[in-house]
């Protein structure tokens, strides 16, 4: 628990009005969108690296458990006060600090959103690739602790490819910053790399340096409708198969088209197995080539129609549904959980009947929706929490999905990070050696053990 005295020694550093200590308050840090719900002691808003870096010095002194929150957006609980003390929520720091065109980068505050940051970048005739579906609302900073990747991956990469340096404040207080804003530097090791998909368990991040590149000149967006979803599958495994890198290529299954439908009546075709979306991208007449490519490729491999955009309207009206799915599939059931796996692409459409068939044997409802370019599949559990045996017959199927994807030499998590989700299956992936090593690195960076407190590395088979 959060002692009064100490709360007032926390008050002055921000201020009353951005101390937030009522039970209507916390409530809106309790969550964020994973089913799990916690109040934490308070929560403080900090506007500057020297309040946090304050703030950090009183929790440190007090052994005060510290949970850092961007924008709540993430899948795993992450950002949640797990065992109590204070949420630092980055909501303030939202300043686009420089923007530099001459060496293509930006430094940028933890609390700017991303979508609004590709925005100004694309004024200037420059791109911030990394693209996840909650883009709108998700945070830079955000990004950084969970290493977000999105739509864009499959050509572009995750958000580690593209931060140059951090400046982050670590469990004592102290003021440290990684890398530069150079191409290249390989001075020591890479901290910046090791913080980046750290989940909040080893520093603060109160500046990130990122490195931008020119903005394509064109993009064509294409939609293919399938009939049967293992022609989508293998559509995706053939497109990569052959040497073609869409910037985007994602899948959709019948359940998250007819719930988009029901949801935003988009003219999506309620018979069709399967959608993908496809976006190809770079000089114009390139772009045209291959879209006319992916087009035929698409109707060689199966689909029933294929439609290509004809301007930047039509791109982004291709993209609404995809981009609405999370909304529209939550209306489905009470509760909708979000996994996050990631398997080989050529495996992809197997992985995808699997899926389907872990479901419908133990009785428990799923979507399909992957980022299928890179082999990054999300199924959605839609249920009801409320119910303790349908929430068991869930759990069953998590873990037989974990199975089959450590048994085709996938991976726990693509985007998403563990988080408490997926804490328990960390050995099916890691060895004693390396959880043991993490550990002895959480250790270093924080002895006190006051950083996001309940996280995935204090899980014990």
């Amino acid at each position: 628990m959060l002692s009064p005295d100490v709360l007032q020694k926390l008050i002055p550093i921000v201020g009353p009005e951005r101390c937030k200590t009522s039970r209507e308050d916390l409530l809106t840090y309790a969550y964020d969108a994973y089913v799990h719900e916690v109040l934490p002691d308070a929560v403080l808003l900090p506007k500057t690296t020297a309040e946090v870096a304050e703030i950090m010095k009183v929790a440190s002194t007090h052994n005060l458990f510290v949970t850092p929150r961007g924008s709540g957006s993430g899948l795993g609980a992450g950002s949640l006060a797990k065992q109590g003390g204070i949420v630092l929520s980055f909501s303030m720091m939202t300043r686009i600090l420089e923007i530099n065109t001459a060496n293509r980068y930006a430094v940028v505050e933890p609390g700017v959103v991303i979508a609004e940051f590709q925005r100004a970048v694309e004024k200037l005739n420059l791109f911030y690739p990394p693209d996840p579906g909650s883009a709108n609302v998700a945070t830079m900073g955000g990004s950084v602790v969970m290493n977000a990747g999105g739509m864009r991956g499959v050509k572009y990469g995750v958000t580690r490819d593209y931060v140059l340096g951090l400046e982050v404040v670590l469990p004592s207080g102290e003021v440290m910053k990684t890398g530069t804003v150079t191409a290249k530097d390989v001075t020591g090791y890479d901290l910046t790399r090791l913080i980046c998909g750290s989940e909040g368990t080893l520093a603060l991040v109160t500046k990130v340096i990122v490195r931008l590149l020119p903005k394509p000149k064109t993009k064509r967006t294409l939609q293919a409708i399938y009939n049967n979803l293992d022609d989508a599958g293998n559509t995706v495994a053939r497109i990569i198969e052959a040497g073609i890198i869409p910037a985007t290529l994602e899948l959709m299954d019948q359940t998250i088209i007819k719930a988009l439908e029901d949801f935003a009546h988009l003219g999506l075709p309620l018979d069709a197995a399967a959608v993908l979306l496809i976006d190809v991208d770079g000089e114009p007449e390139t772009v045209e080539k291959q879209a006319a490519v992916v087009a035929e490729f698409c109707k060689s491999q199966g689909a029933r129609d294929v439609r290509v955009s004809q301007s930047e309207k039509e791109n982004e009206q291709l993209w609404v549904a995809r981009r609405a799915a999370f909304g529209a599939i939550a209306r489905v059931r009470p509760t909708c959980i979000i996994e996050d796996a990631t398997v080989p692409v050529s495996l992809l459409a197997s992985a995808i009947k699997k899926t389907l068939e872990v479901g419908e044997r133990n009785r428990v409802q799923i979507a399909v929706l992957a980022h299928a370019g890179d082999g990054n599949l999300h199924p959605f559990f839609l249920c009801d929490q409320r119910d303790k045996e349908e929430m068991a017959r869930v759990e069953r199927a998590m873990d037989e999905l974990v199975d089959y994807a450590m048994s085709v030499g996938g991976t726990l998590s693509g985007e998403h990070g563990i988080g408490i989700a997926k804490a328990k299956y960390l050995p099916r992936q890691l060895s004693p050696a390396s959880l043991n090593l993490m550990r002895g690195i959480k250790k270093t960076f924080d002895p006190q053990g006051i950083l996001n407190p309940g996280s995935f590395l204090e899980h014990r088979a």
